[in-house]
């Protein structure tokens, strides 16, 4: 099984040439001009230098990814269409993104679009080999749109996860290698592995400044997220469809429900620095405080990944209110605990401690503060493999991640341990028929007979809410 840290080699090789093999490197690099990281500008056929950008999806995570795009320094890089399937979210977002970026906003009525085919649209409107397709639609929809910016010859930006499933997964794979072959450039939004402090903390653990890697800890645990029972169904004019896809954390379809959408980031910062993906998942969770609630997620999670040495994994995923919030991942080596991160993604305030007391007169190494956003130097990579004409492809690695966050999802919700190989075999293809779509189809999730929808019932199907 491939190490997280070396599954993606066109990544690591970027990486290696950008930012450089040790952390000093790293942050000589980002102080670097893009311009100059940018080695061998790319030739543009038009004749021109700028890159335009076409956002597929238009939520608060599709207007945060544009921002940080437009926020690349010393390139001409400019947000030139839109789509999504809501006509409010795009004038929200159009008007959003031209009050911060006046100059780098380029959108025009009729590169604004609507409905499930929009996304291919607005990369018909995208110049093969010079621009950019960001995709910030829910995960299930990751697959058929990357397929399509392929075909079109356009570099792209997946928002995570990129999958929720082994049949998906292999999808994301397969299009990995095709994007290869065209020589695009593909970037994945787990920003964790842009991250300065991060780097620096992979290097010296994997220095062993921490002893062997035994255990880690990660907690996502704060109140509901998007609660159903405050949206009990779509409104009037809504289609039961684009209801599911406007409320998709609340589906397990639509997102791989909060616990993919959500713990993906701290799971893949844990085998990052593990330098491996884990060899089985095991877990726990339940439906605490239904109520009104009408979705498919468990309000709680305890999940145990293994490692291939006997390393152990433990996440705890909790959604309730007024219970104790935490935030973060952590770790044991032989010779003490580490911080990965903490209360939030960035700053990572990244951290070694000389034994197993986690206290701030016990540091041995703690990274230098302030720390550069990751959101931001992720889209600098992206568009420095671009102008440099360097191989970048993050989507293998994402998949994986992915995957083995999926597993941790489906081990709590069948009761059953699960392999990665398992995992990715599992033929329970949560998102068939995504991609063909239209307005007018009918919910890929349908609802029982007592209107609620099926939920996963531990112990009693063989995949995650079915036989």
């Amino acid at each position: 099984m491939p190490s997280p840290a070396k599954s993606d080699t066109h990544t690591a090789t970027t990486r290696r040439t950008f930012l450089g093999a040790t952390s000093a490197a790293a942050l000589a690099t980002m102080s670097t001009p893009l311009a100059v990281r940018a080695a061998t500008p790319a030739v543009h056929p038009s004749g021109s230098d700028e890159i335009r950008l076409a956002l597929i999806g238009c939520g608060g995570r599709g207007a945060g990814a544009a921002a940080d795009a437009l926020s690349v320094p010393e390139v001409n890089l400019k947000l030139y269409a839109i789509a999504d399937i809501f006509q409010q979210q795009i004038d929200n977002k159009r008007k959003g993104l031209s009050s911060q970026f006046k100059e780098k906003v380029d959108v025009s009525d009729d590169r604004c679009f609507v409905g499930m085919e929009a996304y291919k649209q607005a990369i018909d409107c995208l110049r093969p080999g010079i621009d950019i397709a960001a995709f910030a639609t829910p995960p299930a929809f990751r697959a058929a749109h990357f397929a399509y910016a392929i075909e079109k010859g356009v570099h792209v930006f997946m928002e995570k996860p990129i999958s929720i499933d082994g049949p998906s997964t292999k999808r994301i794979l397969e299009l990995a290698d095709q994007a290869d072959a065209k020589n695009l450039k593909v970037g994945v939004g787990l920003m964790c592995r842009h991250s300065v402090a991060r780097r620096e903390l992979f290097d010296r653990l994997q220095n062993g400044e921490a002893g062997d890697l035994l255990n880690f800890y990660g907690y996502r645990e704060h109140g509901p997220v998007m609660p159903m029972d405050l949206y009990p169904g779509p409104p009037e004019g809504m289609s039961e469809l684009f209801w599911q896809c406007k409320r998709f954390h609340n589906f397990i379809w639509a997102s791989g429900g909060v616990f993919s959408d959500f713990y993906v980031h701290h799971i893949d910062e844990v085998c990052w620095m593990k330098n491996a993906w884990p060899v089985k998942a095991e877990a726990i969770g339940g439906r605490h405080f239904q109520g009104k609630v009408n979705d498919q997620n468990f309000d709680s999670y305890g999940v145990e990944w293994t490692f291939a040495d006997g390393a152990k994994f433990f996440y705890s995923g909790r959604t309730m209110k007024d219970c104790e919030q935490k935030f973060g991942v952590f770790g044991q080596g032989s010779k003490g605990a580490f911080t990965i991160s903490e209360r939030g993604h960035s700053p990572a305030k990244s951290t070694i401690y000389k034994s197993q007391a986690m206290d701030k007169d016990n540091i041995l190494w703690t990274a230098a503060q302030p720390e550069k956003s990751p959101y931001r130097i992720e889209w600098e990579d992206l568009v420095a493999a671009i102008l440099g004409n360097t191989p970048y492809n993050e989507a293998k690695r994402g998949a994986e991640a992915s995957l083995v966050t999926a597993m941790g999802r489906f081990a709590a919700h069948t009761g059953k341990t699960v392999t990665f190989q398992e995992m990715l075999d599992c033929p329970d293809d949560l998102t068939a028929g995504v991609a063909t779509l239209t307005d007018s189809s009918p919910a890929i999730l349908a609802a029982e007979a007592d209107g609620k929808y099926p939920v996963p019932m531990p112990g009693q199907f063989k995949y995650e809410y079915r036989s």
